[in-house]
């Protein structure tokens, strides 16, 4: 295995040098990210004039597979990474990246309440490179609250299920964990228009998607340079990837479709942003995957 991830290291370097003057759609690669994150960071930060060369992330599990890995590896960024488990951040501190860089793993649970606190314990503070946000739940409601960095890149996990018109998420509950409580496994996060909208009011411009459907790019506006801004109808892209597991059939993979999906989550509470308030899947009209 070590060999491998060797190999992927100097075959994403090499690709790196490549897509310099690449379309963001032509610079996903795969080392340590789940798809081609790490090909479009590497654009990105090629492209703009990034000082401070530090990075979050949170809901990294081992950090085997991640977004920041290869910064952190590959252009020797500093970072900090949080997750709930302490297993897993156990993990992180055993593995030899730990001993080899500067990387600071902290165990908590990330609530609106704790995260400021988190980061400025933390010494992460004003402007940092990159912020990563996927914990499938609150996404939206913790970048919102997040003041304590200004990240000039923000990458952000969307829910690809809620279509690419509707501005919705789940709504807040400070203790938010995806599939439980008789909950389908797909119901979680925000749309990629929830997102847009956020990233507006935050001073932030959706520059790309992942091929993949599930993760979105922006970059602060007093960085975009010649960067294309995109609409949410733009960046859209399907989840292709199945929800591995269905909870309510003893964690066996269902393999259901959209429409079945959406048919098992109609009556689950959303937050609609369009009225400010919290309404039930089935009566968001522009959510029907029978409509996109």
């Amino acid at each position: 295995p070590y060999r491998v991830i060797k190999i992927q290291e100097s075959l994403g370097r090499i690709e790196t040098r490549q897509i310099k003057n690449s379309s963001l759609s032509e610079a996903e690669f795969r080392v340590f990210s789940q798809f081609g994150e790490d090909g479009i960071l590497q654009f990105l930060i090629n492209n703009l004039d990034i000082k401070n060369k530090k990075f979050v992330e949170f809901g990294v599990q081992d950090y085997q597979e991640s977004n920041t890995r290869f910064l952190l590896i590959n252009n020797y960024w500093d970072g900090l990474i949080i997750d709930s488990s302490r297993k897993n951040i156990h993990a992180i501190k055993e593995d030899n990246i730990s001993y080899a860089s500067n990387l600071e793993a902290v165990c908590s649970f990330i609530t609106k309440d704790n995260i400021n606190d988190l980061l400025n314990k933390n010494k992460m503070n004003g402007d940092i490179g990159l912020l990563s946000i996927d914990i499938d739940g609150n996404d939206y409601w913790i970048w919102e609250e997040i003041n304590a960095v200004k990240p000039i890149i923000v990458v952000i996990e969307y829910n690809s299920q809620f279509g690419p018109y509707a501005k919705v998420s789940t709504p807040y509950k400070c203790d938010f964990v995806r599939a439980t409580n008789g909950r389908h496994i797909s119901y979680y996060g925000a749309s990629i228009s929830a997102l847009t909208y956020l990233g507006i009011k935050k001073g932030y411009s959706l520059v790309a998607s992942n091929s993949a459907g599930n993760n979105l790019f922006f970059v602060r506006n007093d960085f975009l340079k010649d960067l294309k801004v995109l609409a949410p109808s733009q960046a859209y892209r399907y989840a292709f990837f199945r929800e591995a597991k269905n909870y309510q059939s003893n964690g066996y993979i269902s393999y259901q479709n959209i429409l079945e999906r959406y048919k098992e989550m109609r009556n689950y509470e959303i937050f609609d942003f369009e009225n400010s308030e919290v309404k039930y899947i089935k009566e968001i009209d522009n959510l029907n995957p029978l409509n996109f």
